[in-house]
């Protein structure tokens, strides 16, 4: 079964996120990201590729893994700069540029709302294997850091988390990246902050924006 590629996170909280397809078991001599069809056209160095949420799915940030209490959003988008595009089999990266959450709340006791999530640190980088490994990394020395203001009972509150990188898994047959309990610790904030941040989001599917029609792009 052949997979496509997608930028990422995050996240998240965000996390933030972009991630690349991995293909299917027959290589080819095609490129490791090409779009339209795993045959098609080579990505180019530039293009941008851009994902949001899969239709019907919502991003969470749980404050336990497989949680149920936390924050739940019902929009989330992911963008990412392709910087490299070799021969499969191989390994593309990309520069995850952007994450964005809307349409957020949370169900913690005492939180009455989440006024944002902010990925901060951004560009990351996203490595994506031929065999489909999918990586986020921050720069060299840094981490992956997402900031989250809730609104309390007792006012605003502010909660920065951070990871060391981010994992994804990518499926061809939904055209989608899928991120799933990826463990945020928390490094500063109020103690009704939770402890820690588990994201989970699928994103589909996965295009590339910088061609005309932005068709699908895939893993080879």
């Amino acid at each position: 079964m052949r997979r496509y590629t997608a930028s990422a996170l995050a996240a998240t909280a965000a996390l933030t996120a972009v991630a690349l397809l991995p293909a299917s078991a027959a290589w080819a001599d095609d490129a490791v990201l090409t779009y339209g069809s795993a045959a098609g056209n080579a990505v180019s160095v530039g293009d941008v590729l851009t994902a949001s949420l899969a239709g019907g799915t919502k991003a969470t940030i749980a404050t336990s893994s497989n949680g149920t209490s936390g924050i739940t959003c019902t929009g989330s988008a992911l963008s990412a700069t392709v910087t490299d595009n070799p021969a499969a089999p191989g390994t593309a990266t990309e520069s995850a540029t952007s994450q964005t959450f809307s349409g957020c709340t949370s169900n913690v006791l005492g939180v009455t709302g989440v006024r944002s999530i902010t990925v901060n640190g951004l560009p990351y980088t996203t490595t994506a294997a031929s065999g489909g490994t999918v990586t986020v990394n921050p720069a060299s020395g840094g981490t992956i850091q997402t900031t989250v203001v809730l609104s309390t009972l007792l006012g605003s509150i502010t909660c920065v988390y951070q990871a060391p990188s981010l994992a994804a898994v990518s499926s061809n047959s939904a055209n989608s990246l899928t991120f799933t309990n990826q463990a945020f610790t928390k490094v500063s904030g109020s103690l009704l902050c939770a402890g820690n941040g588990y994201f989970s989001a699928t994103y589909a599917p996965v295009v590339d924006s910088s061609v005309s029609g932005a068709p699908a792009v895939y893993t080879n």
